[in-house]
This record gives C-alpha cells, sequence and structure tokens, in this order.
C-alpha cells in the first residue's frame, strides 16, 4: 500500500480532489437550481433529478470542454512551437526529435514495435484523446445548455430550443468564449513565467539554479 500510495500519488490525489469538488458542485449546485424553480413558482427537484438536468451537464461540461481544449492544444503547440528559455518548451538548440530517439526493443509499446499506421495513430495518439474528451465535452455542454436555455425561454412566453438551435445562438458560444480565453491566458502565463520562476523539485520548473536563458536542463 505505501508503495502504491508514493507511486501512484500524484493520480490518486488529483482524482480525489476531482472528485470532492465535482460533489460539491453537484451540492451547491443543486441549490441553487431549486432556488431557482422557487422563486419561478416551480416544484423542486430531487437531487437524483438534477444530476439528470441541462443545470448539472452544462455547469460540469463546460469547464470540462475548456480543459481539454487547453491541453490538447498545449500538447500538439509544444509539439511544434518554441519558447526559449521557459520549462514548458523544448530546448531550441536541441533536436526536434531528440526526446524520441530511443532505440526500439521487446519492451516497447506495440505500437512501436508495428509500426506504420499503428504507430502514427499511437505517436499523436495524446492529442487525439484529449480532442476526442473535448468534443464530446463540448456536445454535452451544447445539451445541457440548450436545456438550461429552453426553460428560461419558456419561463418567458418563448419557445423550446434543440441542441441544434442552441448551437447557434449568442448564449452557448459566450459560455464557451469566456472558459477559452482563460485557458490559453493560463498556458500562455506558465510558459512565460517558468522562465524566470521556480518550484524547487517540480518536473514543470527548472532546476532553482538554472540560468533563465536555459530550456529543458
Amino acid at each position: 500500500m505505501r508503495r502504491l500510495l508514493r507511486d501512484q500519488g500524484l493520480t490518486l490525489v488529483t482524482l480525489g480532489l476531482f472528485l470532492l469538488m465535482l460533489s460539491a458542485q453537484a451540492l451547491t449546485g443543486f441549490r441553487v437550481y431549486n432556488a431557482e424553480r422557487t422563486e419561478l413558482g416551480e416544484p423542486e427537484i430531487a437531487f437524483a433529478g438534477y444530476l439528470r438536468s441541462g443545470h448539472f451537464a452544462e455547469a460540469t461540461f463546460e469547464n470540462w470542454e475548456s480543459e481539454f481544449l487547453q491541453m490538447g492544444a498545449y500538447v500538439l503547440l509544444t509539439a511544434f512551437l518554441i519558447q526559449r528559455g521557459s520549462a514548458e518548451s523544448r530546448d531550441p538548440d536541441a533536436s526536434k526529435n531528440e526526446q524520441d530517439a530511443e532505440p526500439v526493443t521487446a519492451d516497447s509499446p506495440w505500437p512501436v514495435r508495428t509500426g506504420g499506421w499503428v504507430l502514427k495513430i499511437y505517436e499523436n495518439s495524446l492529442p487525439i484523446a484529449l480532442f476526442g474528451i473535448f468534443a464530446v465535452s463540448f456536445l454535452l455542454h451544447a445539451w445541457g445548455g440548450a436545456r438550461v436555455y429552453s426553460e428560461e425561454q419558456v419561463a418567458q412566453g418563448g419557445h423550446a430550443y434543440s441542441t441544434w438551435q442552441y448551437l447557434q445562438t449568442a448564449q452557448f458560444w459566450f459560455e464557451s468564449f469566456q472558459n477559452w480565453q482563460s485557458e490559453f491566458l493560463a498556458v500562455g502565463s506558465l510558459v512565460v513565467l517558468s522562465i524566470f520562476l521556480r518550484q524547487r523539485g517540480s518536473p514543470e520548473s527548472k532546476p532553482v539554479a538554472a540560468p533563465h536563458s536555459s530550456t529543458g536542463a
């Protein structure tokens, strides 16, 4: 158990924090949603019903969408673009494929040993997976948002909107862009700040004594 906690500690802690925050979001969102329904003269719903509601889906997947867009774009962009001096960038003076210079061995992942189109997919599998989760989150955000938007419109004497119709509204894109811009600001800030600032022991930081001009190290 001690070795498991040591070797998998980062995953376990981040997963635990995710579940804790998601639970807190669900509980507080449940109270907010029922308060809104009460103000409109509508009956409250049970917690299980809230978890199936557009309100919960929109709030959850709107954020997942932006996070996975950020990570997918970051992984892809760092494969081609460079920022000299940043711990988040490849060394501009090193070979582009230096990180993939390891020889193929019997212990290499099977797609590497297989080669061809299987290898081509595998060597790009991380951004593919991240953008795939982004796409699913994008659609679920649209689905949940359409339900919430429809409830508001119907309460005001308007009509319900389908997911496709909601995708064409300014409201949907406002929700998306307000999250997307903050994600790219955060990434850009990390890239630049890691040139000058340090965190001892973190792989996301250059060594404390490394000159500002160095990359990677």
